[in-house]
């Protein structure tokens, strides 16, 4: 075989040295030397013949291949001789492991746009619908002042987080329409942890959870939106408090790791989570598949929005 990636000049020059060295033997027998050119002639046709039909073999299977890439057909072991196109093959198979692994990602972005759409209408609707049914109740004429005073209670309740649920929706179509502005400033993430520690410490001790802080001594200084990083944090905290087992412990490490900085944080959760852990930073999934906990179900859908947006990883 010729290898169609390399020079084939040496190829050439060989085939043509034989060549001469062959008829230049048939010269030399006169009258016979007419007859064995002949000969010659129609074997070397025959034989060429022959390989140009094994290259046309091999590169219809090069192109049945292809054909099969482009129909769809993605789970090809590629079995068939490719010959000189053999160097083709490892093409073939990353081009189609490419194909598969869009058509995954495909399957699974409509999937979540199909849930996000259901859950959205959900979360949308019981507030709302809570609201018109308590706006209807005032209107009724024989209500007590008492009632009035638990209807309008719970209508601001219901209302707020309504106004909760819109304002994550906006915070989340903004980080990834990537219209948000950053103001970078110094931020030291382990004084930043602790302020906002400080904020749920009391949530955390009625939620039954003991803290174990890992934190330097000394500062981690970076470059950092501080109202961002600090929602990522509260996000965060709020919702090792709405999942985490109660009676259990919570572990906050912050670390230099790899020339990286590096936050950790470890829960144990009340539910076990029998999905794919990745997609709880899908937007308007929960930890509980009900759905009765409080919430957009867009917290973890900002974390990683903010972290990305800030050139980190989140997972």
């Amino acid at each position: 075989g010729v290898d169609l990636e390399k020079d084939v000049s040496k190829v050439l020059w060989k085939i043509l040295f034989i060549n001469f060295c062959l008829l230049s033997v048939a010269c030399l027998f006169w009258f016979f030397g007419i007859f064995i050119v002949l000969v010659y002639s129609f074997v070397l046709y025959w034989l060429l013949k022959k390989y140009i039909y094994k290259i046309q073999q091999q590169y219809d299977n090069l192109l049945a291949s292809t054909g099969y890439i482009s129909e769809g057909q993605l789970n090809n072991t590629f079995d068939e001789d490719f010959g000189i196109f053999e160097s083709y093959k490892q093409e073939l198979y990353e081009i189609q492991n490419g194909f598969q692994k869009a058509v995954e990602e495909e399957v699974k972005s409509q999937r979540m746009k199909t849930e996000l759409i259901t859950n959205v209408s959900h979360d949308l609707k019981t507030p709302l619908t809570a609201i018109i049914t308590y706006i209807d109740l005032l209107k009724e004429e024989n209500t007590t002042e008492e009632q009035r005073r638990e209807y309008l209670e719970t209508l601001e309740r219901k209302s707020l987080r309504l106004k909760v649920l819109i304002e994550d929706l906006f915070e989340v179509s903004k980080a990834n329409s990537g219209s948000v502005n950053l103001e970078l400033v110094p931020v030291d993430i382990c004084h930043l942890m602790r302020q906002v520690y400080l904020e749920y410490e009391d949530k955390m001790e009625e939620a039954g959870l003991q803290v174990r802080f890992s934190v330097p001594e000394e500062k981690i200084i970076l470059r950092l939106d501080s109202q961002k990083t600090y929602r990522v944090f509260e996000n965060l905290l709020v919702n090792v408090i709405k999942y985490a087992m109660p009676h259990t412990r919570v572990y906050i490490e912050i670390l230099e790791e790899g020339g990286e900085a590096v936050v950790r944080m470890k829960n144990v959760s009340a539910s076990e989570l029998d999905f794919n852990p990745e997609e709880l930073t899908e937007r308007f999934v929960r930890g509980d598949a009900s759905r009765n906990t409080e919430g957009s179900g867009l917290g973890l859908a900002i974390v990683k929005s903010f972290v990305e947006l800030q050139r980190g990883k989140f997972k």
